[in-house]
């Protein structure tokens, strides 16, 4: 964000004094510079100025990678504000800029982690407003972070430190939330409405998926169903119809097919003439051959190349498809999506293999050139065994000895120091930047990191704390590493907002102002001098 923080601060600063001039002597008390301060910490005011600037970033990096496949995305999926905010505060330390790293929010997540109905499963049962008030409550956390950090910039200013070239060049917290709708929570109409509370809290990309909304299922699930391509196109529509209205012209849809592992299908579209887009679907449905007099009493009929056929038919009503079509389904899912207002796919596969997802990537752009994903790096893979299996088949391939492997017991550690693991490890490190070059993928994503991460740190500092280690378990493991990495939220109550809290009570209250900063605060122990902080880090690495 190029010199945004001090053209919005000479500007706020221009405006207020002109207001003070306006009001006279009742306006003796409000300091421009203080007023002006507060406008440059916190530029984008609303959910909708979000959207609209995340909308035009993700545009740019869509072109970006149209002419450089190198050039793709990232997020890590987030259940809370603050595991947002200390991801991106963590982005800028370590990496210098926030440039093509965005967040997802997960349904996932949302269902387990955010439901006043407790911890569900992923199948659309938790409230809609969960998601609009998630994305709220993220970009507060971002923006509680710019405010953060701007306001220790304008401190050391104040202090007589040069720091000036860094508030002009301030570079914004707030990226592009990429964020799941699931199959829109009802009819069109129902998508359509909560997409625009979705936006309006600064979600700039929606990802929809082509499944039924009422019997959704986790993409990495049996059971799922899918929905004729019409259905599904009168969601894109409701979801673009939200963005044109609040006026995010730039907002991005991204389409998501289930078809690859989905064999089931609740309706039977009305064709209007051979080859349109219900007579290609009705083709995938498997059905068989009859009498007209060996149909059965309310039997479902189709005519198919002038025969007569029963489409299969489940005891709960649904139609199955033909078993091998799915490639051929997703294929016409995605090229549809497409042609009818999606920006960007998203396909759910078996396994994370680049190859595999190149091949139908492939066939997508035979007819749509510039056909980008979004994919899901999930951890409902098991990637150590996806990638030692690929890696086993290449190895054997080549005319390798094997039998010093199991290929039943692959992930055993025994294996961790070999050359299959090795091999195997290489891929994984490389497979976003395959995917990104090899098939068509913009943006990599994983869904429910924060989820895991939480659970492995709270085993590791249980077994600790209440067993021998004790206090050591925390200090050694949680407290030390913070300070020697750095981590921002050591110093708790200014990650919290303390220290901008008391600038602002200075602002509104002068000499008068309680302040919770001073010689008792506790957390001065954490102040660490530059030269020590260096050391620290340079030990770490």
């Amino acid at each position: 964000m190029k010199n945004l923080a001090q053209s919005k601060y000479s500007s706020a600063l221009e405006t207020v004094r002109n207001l003070k001039a306006k009001y006279g002597n009742s306006w003796n008390a409000i300091h421009p510079e203080s007023a002006a301060r507060m406008v440059a910490q916190n530029r984008l005011k609303t959910g909708l100025d979000i959207a609209k600037y995340t909308a035009a970033i993700m545009r740019e990096d869509m072109a970006a990678y149209d002419a450089d496949h190198t050039n793709y995305t990232q997020s890590l999926g987030c259940w809370h504000g603050f595991v947002a905010q200390q991801k991106m505060i963590a982005v800028k330390k370590h990496h210098k800029t926030t440039s093509k790293r965005y967040l997802y929010l997960s349904g996932w997540m949302v269902a387990a982690l955010r439901s006043e109905f407790g911890p569900l499963p992923d199948q659309s049962m938790h409230e809609k407003t969960a998601v609009p008030s998630l994305i709220e409550e993220i970009y507060d956390f971002l923006r509680q972070a710019d405010a953060i950090e701007l306001n220790d910039l304008f401190r050391r200013l104040e202090n007589g430190e040069d720091v000036q070239d860094q508030i002009d060049n301030f570079e914004t917290h707030i990226v592009p939330i990429i964020a799941d709708i699931d199959a829109g929570f009802g009819n069109e109409e129902a998508t359509y409405l909560l997409s625009k509370k979705m936006i309006q809290a600064g979600a700039c990309a929606i990802q929809i998926e082509n499944q039924v909304s009422d019997a959704k299922q986790c993409g990495h699930q049996d059971g799922k169903v899918t929905v004729p391509h019409e259905d599904f196109i009168a969601k894109l529509n409701a979801v673009r119809y939200a963005f044109l209205e609040l006026g995010v012209d730039d907002g991005i849809i991204v389409a998501r097919t289930d078809s690859e592992g989905a064999g089931l299908t609740q309706k039977l579209p009305v064709s209007q003439e051979p080859g349109d887009l219900a007579s290609q679907y009705l083709a995938f449905v498997e059905a068989e051959e009859i009498a007209i007099e060996e149909a059965r009493e309310d039997d479902v009929l189709l005519k198919r190349e002038g025969k007569l056929v029963r489409p299969v038919r489940l005891p709960n009503g649904l139609y199955k498809f033909k078993a091998g079509t799915n490639i051929d389904r997703v294929v016409l899912d995605c090229v549809t999506s497409l042609q009818n207002g999606a920006d960007l796919l998203w396909i759910e596969t078996p396994t994370p293999n680049v190859k595999q997802i190149a091949h139908m990537v492939n066939r997508i752009k035979e007819i749509v050139p510039n056909a980008k994903l979004v994919y899901n790096n999930s951890p409902s893979f098991n990637w150590t065994l996806n990638f030692r299996n690929q890696v086993y088949e290449e190895m054997l391939a080549e005319g390798m000895d094997m039998t010093a492997y199991d290929k039943t017991n692959l992930m055993d550690a025994q294996y961790d120091a070999t050359e299959l693991c090795y091999r195997a490890d290489q891929k994984i490190k490389t497979f976003q930047l395959d995917g990104a070059k090899e098939a068509g993928i913009f943006h990599h994503l994983i869904t429910l990191p924060t989820y895991h991460t939480t659970a492995l740190h709270m085993n590791d500092l249980t077994k600790g704390y209440f067993g021998e280690d004790g206090m050591l378990a925390y200090v050694k493991e949680v407290q030390r590493q913070e300070i020697r990495k750095g981590v921002s939220c050591v110093k708790h109550q200014r990650m919290a907002g303390s220290d901008l809290g008391d600038d602002h009570k200075t602002f509104f209250a002068g000499e008068k102002a309680l302040k919770a900063g001073g010689e008792k605060n506790t957390s001065n122990q954490f102040e660490m001098k530059q030269k020590e902080q260096e050391r620290e880090l340079a030990l770490d690495k």
